[in-house]
């Protein structure tokens, strides 16, 4: 049997996992973070795009398509949020016209179900509060919305059910083919040898090619801001509002989230560090001023938090997926950038069968079905929280009042295959921290639920993992060493 070694737990690399679990093999996914989908995983718009942007012939434009439409069946498998309210893509002059039409274009060469450019009274009476400047529109029904780090959490608990060994907190650094025909990874805690290796390293995947191979990549750090706005008793759009594009990416958009709140973003900056996930003013405010376009009444009062991502660009502009080139069982996936949340499904789907025939895999003979996460307390009518309650009194005990979220749904999220370990851990797999305080009220009991769940001091418990801890210590230490 195989041993097959993952780099990177993002939605590619669980995506990839999953799918390898259905084999015959002993696989491990590494990744540096402290959680999976530490990434650009955590740190996107969460949209399934319908396929009409990236160039006909690309691998980006036929893996987003058959991405794209896996999500309705691949989320109602995993128990994943999903909905389909379409997209518009607006244009204000004879200029944006001909991008538009273009897009139109490519979209039906794509394959993309419905793709078409509507005029401005279509657009207004669809999205009434669209800017009424606006001159014409790309309309894509099939445009969806998806909880990016909820699927990654979902395809990674599905691989660890199903053998699958997640390992946190281990960063790959070195790579070489030894003489007995195995890949040894040096790592920041020691060396891992495997026959089989898989580079899914996101920001990192050009770094794990170049020490395989001679003809070099590039990824190119693309940071993109975003502001999150509370949730509203009514949104001012069903739909994904995007810009035209331009050479940098998708342009600014104005879209709600599957949970409600409204996104605006992303800015487009090349950076020189891919760790640099800092939201800065020139970029918050190239944000706003863009989102004002799309939604002249646009305000930012009902902001709760910003937040940045790094996309990993490669330089000639699409995704780099399968065999590396000259190097005997190795695979990766490399500069998957938007739309990767979209093709991710798909590229687990290609890359896990190329490497399960050209690896000669067996297949197993049962396959452990998902592991569906219980209905979220804050979904549930007012029997059914009775129901849960008497089942389990801790979903009587509320620990964050702004996402209503129960103490049961905490722990159980820590309880997870691939459990959450960290605040932020939690906050991500059941919204505890998510609304209005940002977590003000419920962290301190979050925080001692992860330590009692681990077994650990809670200073030991962190919002992210490394040194982002939340107690430097106790009173009584303090008083001690004063006296």
């Amino acid at each position: 049997m195989p041993d097959i070694l993952i780099i990177g737990a993002g939605v590619t690399g669980c995506a990839v996992a999953r799918v390898l679990s259905r084999y015959e093999a002993r696989i491990t996914v590494i990744d540096r973070g402290a959680d999976v989908a530490e990434g650009a995983s955590k740190a996107n718009s969460g949209i399934v795009h319908a396929g009409f942007d990236a160039h006909p012939g690309t691998l980006k434009a036929a893996l987003n398509v058959e991405g794209a439409k896996m999500y309705p069946a691949l989320c109602q498998e995993l128990g994943v949020p999903y909905s389909q309210p379409g997209a518009l893509v607006i244009g204000f002059t004879e200029e944006d016209r001909a991008t538009l039409e273009r897009l139109v274009k490519q979209g039906i060469e794509n394959g993309v179900p419905g793709v078409r450019l509507i005029e401005r009274d279509d657009v207004l009476a669809m999205e009434p509060n669209t800017n009424p400047d606006v001159l014409c529109a790309l309309y894509a029904p099939t445009s969806g919305l998806t909880s990016p780090y909820e699927m990654t959490f979902a395809l990674a608990d599905h691989a660890a059910v199903n053998g699958v060994k997640f390992v946190l907190n281990e960063e790959a650094e070195g790579v070489a083919y030894g003489q007995d025909g195995k890949w040894h990874v040096t790592t920041d805690k020691g060396e891992r040898v495997c026959d089989i290796l898989i580079n899914c390293a996101g920001v990192g995947s050009a770094n794990i090619h170049n020490m395989m191979n001679s003809e070099r990549l590039e990824i190119v750090d693309r940071r993109g801001q975003y502001y999150l706005l509370d949730r509203m008793a009514t949104l001012p759009f069903k739909m994904t509002m995007f810009q035209c594009p331009t050479r940098m990416g998708k342009g600014v958009l104005v879209s709600p989230t599957v949970h409600g709140n409204l996104l605006l973003g992303p800015s487009a900056e090349d950076i020189p560090d891919e760790l640099d996930t800092a939201t800065t003013a020139e970029g918050l405010k190239f944000v706003l001023d863009k989102s004002r376009l799309t939604w002249p009444k646009v305000t930012t009062r009902g902001t709760i938090t910003n937040f940045s991502g790094i996309r990993a660009h490669e330089k000639n502009g699409d995704f780099v997926i399968g065999a590396v080139k000259g190097c005997k069982n190795a695979y990766e996936t490399v500069g998957i950038e938007s739309p990767g949340l979209s093709a991710a499904p798909a590229i687990g789907e290609r890359l896990g069968a190329q490497i399960a025939e050209e690896m000669g895999l067996a297949r197993k003979a049962e396959i452990v079905p998902p592991v569906r996460r219980s209905k979220p307390f804050h979904e549930m009518t007012t029997e059914e929280r009775a129901e849960a309650v008497a089942k389990n009194p801790l979903y009587g005990n509320l620990v964050c009042r702004c996402e209503v979220v129960t103490e049961a749904e905490i722990r159980e999220a820590i309880r997870r295959p691939v459990g959450a370990t960290t605040i932020d851990g939690v906050k991500r797999r059941t919204r505890a921290g998510m609304g209005r305080c940002q977590g003000g009220f419920c962290s301190p009991r979050v925080a001692e639920i992860i330590a009692e769940e681990l077994g650990i001091s809670m200073l030991e418990v962190t919002k992210c993992g490394g040194e982002s801890r939340l107690l430097v210590g106790t009173i009584h230490d303090a008083m001690k060493k004063e006296g």
